[in-house]
């Protein structure tokens, strides 16, 4: 018999301060930011869009 997992709980901590070696991500022009915005909000409209039509 199959096991059907509903949820799934995944639990990170992040610590800043910590040093991997890893380059700090540059802050993104403004520009750069409102195409992010808008790519997300497109995306959200999408979702809910395909929700309604269920």
């Amino acid at each position: 018999m199959p096991i059907e997992i509903k949820e799934l709980h995944i639990k990170i901590n992040v610590n800043e301060s910590s040093n991997s070696g890893a380059k700090p991500a540059s802050s993104p022009s403004p520009a750069a930011e409102k195409d992010t915005v808008a790519e997300c909000v497109e995306q959200v409209m999408k979702i809910i869009e395909r929700k309604k039509e269920r």
